[in-house]
């Protein structure tokens, strides 16, 4: 991986982003590009055309107001966007990290997203953005749809930052999670990290199977690990081993198994990130 874009916004989130792009960086040498997009959230006001609703007799002055207003949170949004750009590409290079850029854009983030992504090997972006509730282990809407579109792994950063030593490796034996044991053992960004491999299934030949193919990879490349396959719901096994064994990061697949009841009944992918309060690494 050599070039990464980091998603940053209004949100308490953003340091921890910034915080997890600068490690993610160092790590893999790679250059940084800052994204922040200006989108109008729906809670907020338009300047629709309301001369039909309010008479033929309403003053102009209160529609060139309104577009006035309208104006000026425009104004006031580009210029905090480049405050927040400016403050974040500021704290990369005191932290040594070069080839740090950065770009705003008009838009919606997914949208913007779905040709940014196309240059770059990892995406970077906060648990919740600036709109989301911020009720505890709930999930930006933002971000899940990121995570249903995207082509790239997403690296999800926490509410904090913390040194990483311990990854663990949610594995079901789909083409998502096998990618991810092999991002895993061949990128630098895990290199020296502490590797644990759990499946949430009951200890049969169709789990061993798959357990086997992971456990001969990783062996194969030389990287120290331990395998696991504990029976249960996949949410309950994985956010438990990752409290019992102070877990750092957690590697996952994303929405490996049929895609319509996802849509309907949401994926283990969503509900590990929400569950876990340690940053997620996901994988297409």
């Amino acid at each position: 991986m050599n070039h990464l874009l980091v998603c940053i916004d209004d949100s308490s989130y953003t340091r921890s982003v910034v915080d997890h792009a600068a490690w993610a960086a160092s790590r893999l040498g790679a250059g940084i590009e800052l994204l922040h997009a200006i989108d109008r959230h729906p809670e907020r006001p338009t300047t629709a055309d309301l001369s039909g609703n309010l008479g033929v007799d309403t003053d102009q002055a209160l529609l060139s107001e309104l577009a006035g207003l309208d104006e000026q949170r425009g104004r006031l949004a580009m210029a905090r966007g480049h405050q927040l750009l400016d403050a974040a590409r500021a704290d990369l290079q005191q932290r040594g990290v070069s080839g740090v850029r950065d770009c705003l854009r008009h838009g919606n983030l997914v949208d913007l997203l779905e040709d940014e992504q196309l240059t770059h090997d990892l995406l970077v972006l906060g648990k919740r953005g600036e709109a989301a509730d911020f009720a505890r282990l709930h999930l930006g809407g933002t971000l899940e749809r990121v995570l249903r579109t995207a082509t790239r792994p997403v690296l999800v950063a926490s509410r904090a930052f913390r040194p990483i030593a311990r990854v663990l490796l949610a594995f079901d034996g789909s083409a998502s999670s096998r990618k991810a044991v092999d991002l895993v053992a061949r990128s630098p960004l895990f290199a020296g990290l502490e590797c644990h491999v759990v499946m949430a299934a009951s200890e049969d030949r169709a789990a061993t199977v798959h357990m086997d193919w992971a456990h001969a990879l990783l062996d194969a490349l030389e990287i120290t690990h331990r395998t696991e396959i504990i029976p249960g719901n996949a949410e309950e096994v994985i956010g438990g081993y990752v409290e019992r064994h102070g877990i750092d990061l957690l590697v996952l697949g994303a929405y490996g198994h049929s895609r319509i009841r996802e849509l309907l009944l949401g994926s283990t992918t969503t509900a590990l990130i929400r569950r876990c309060l340690v940053p997620a690494l996901v994988v297409r």
